[in-house]
């Protein structure tokens, strides 16, 4: 060490400070360098939820509890959520957002998210085709809400926020499906199924779910009923039909796509006459083995078209059901769907072909539907089965689920 400051005093009598003060810098700055490149290519932590938010919820040391002060004002409601694109779960959001909106509350819509950067004019331009909300706004969430009655989680990522935030709203989960379900188990499944645990009052999609958050988590919840837009899908082709559809979603695991096509490829071989539609997502990369027709991802008021000419559609829903059982059996068409409490607990319709989640049982299960002689009346009778299974009865529970909470404080 003697040496080494020697040496210092030795430079600086015959250099002067100012080169070494120069050499001192541009040391710390190619080790600066060295830092950055170094981190850059390093396995770094992403997810939908960031690590920050994760972090900061303490809920196994204080779990949220509301006030217990009734509110005055019943009418500003804040919703947390993934950014808002054409999807099913966000369409369904944006339902009971419309219905609210017409009833006289103000909602404000809170965009979070870690991987997408859509812009505040993209998600309202995307919203606008299945929602008309007036007294509706749209901002990025940045750490902060304007007050509000309640506020609303909306997603498993969301629940974060909304469990960090200081706000005096009464703090909801709008839990649409089983959400751990998504992931490996892992610390997405972790973080994700943490949630359940966070004291917030739940409103689910349908009795599976309340069911199961309340039995194995504790969670307090009620649930809604699944509907169908029957002024939408309504039943327009009694003639015979000589196709099926297929709900294909490759990218979304939960909707068993090669399990569905082992099932079609199956289905093809004994009923070659009959054409396969497949729609959700553009499948044309894809190696299929049977003749089928790509209608890609269609807009909604595609949909009960395509529907009025297939006699039987397969839809495999593996976590909670999915909304297009009761859209299909309105249009006539019977959806062959994989047997389970997932699906049951949503509903027990007799006109829809639950049956075992193999490639043979759910192919069978096609062939028997569309091997019916009094198929056209059966389609009849399918659907009027669901003409009271419209939105409206489930629109005014969750009002009043509303109203109980903030009664309640």
């Amino acid at each position: 060490m003697k040496k080494y400051i020697r040496k210092g005093v030795t430079v600086l009598r015959e250099d002067g400070i100012l080169p070494v003060l120069i050499q001192s810098l541009q040391k710390l700055e190619r080790d600066k360098r060295k830092k950055e490149i170094s981190n850059t290519h390093k396995h770094k932590y992403t997810s939908l939820v960031s690590r920050v938010d994760a972090m900061r919820a303490n809920w196994s040391l204080a779990p949220y509890a509301p006030s217990g002060q009734p509110h005055t004002e019943r009418r500003v409601i804040n919703w947390v959520m993934s950014p808002p694109s054409g999807g099913g779960g966000h369409q369904n959001i944006f339902r009971f957002i419309e219905y609210l909106d017409k009833q006289g509350y103000k909602n404000n819509v809170y965009i979070y998210s870690t991987l997408d950067n859509m812009t505040i004019a993209q998600a309202k331009d995307n919203v606008r085709v299945y929602c008309k909300a007036r007294n509706l706004t749209f901002a990025r969430y940045k750490g902060s809400m304007v007050e509000s009655d309640i506020v609303f989680a909306t997603g498993w990522e969301t629940a974060y926020p909304v469990f960090n935030d200081k706000t005096t709203a009464n703090k909801m989960y709008f839990v649409q499906d089983f959400e751990p379900y998504f992931y490996p188990m892992g610390t997405d499944y972790i973080l994700a199924e943490n949630t359940y645990r966070f004291g917030f009052h739940g409103v689910t999609a349908g009795g599976f779910l309340e069911k199961k958050l309340s039995s194995e988590y504790g969670m307090k919840c009620d649930h809604y009923n699944f509907g169908a837009e029957t002024g939408l899908y309504k039943f327009q082709n009694s003639v015979v039909r000589k196709e099926i559809f297929f709900y294909a979603r490759p990218v979304t695991e939960r909707r068993g796509f090669d399990l569905g096509i082992m099932a079609l490829e199956i289905f093809h071989q004994k009923m070659p006459d009959y054409t396969i539609n497949l729609a959700g997502w553009d499948v044309s990369e894809y190696a299929i083995p049977f003749p089928y027709v790509n209608h890609k991802a269609l807009k909604i008021e595609q949909l009960p078209v395509l529907y009025n000419k297939c006699a039987a559609a397969l839809v495999i829903s593996l976590t909670n059901m999915s909304l297009l059982p009761l859209e299909l059996l309105a249009c006539g068409t019977i959806p062959v769907v994989n047997d389970g409490p997932n699906n049951r607990l949503v509903s027990n319709n007799e006109n829809i072909a639950y049956t075992q989640a193999s490639p043979d049982a759910l192919a069978q299960m096609l062939i028997d539907v569309v091997g019916n002689k009094n198929l056209p009346k059966h389609a009849q009778k399918a659907s009027e089965s669901v003409k009271s299974s419209g939105w409206g009865p489930s629109l005014v529970k969750f009002e009043k689920i509303i109203e109980k909470e903030l009664s309640n404080g």
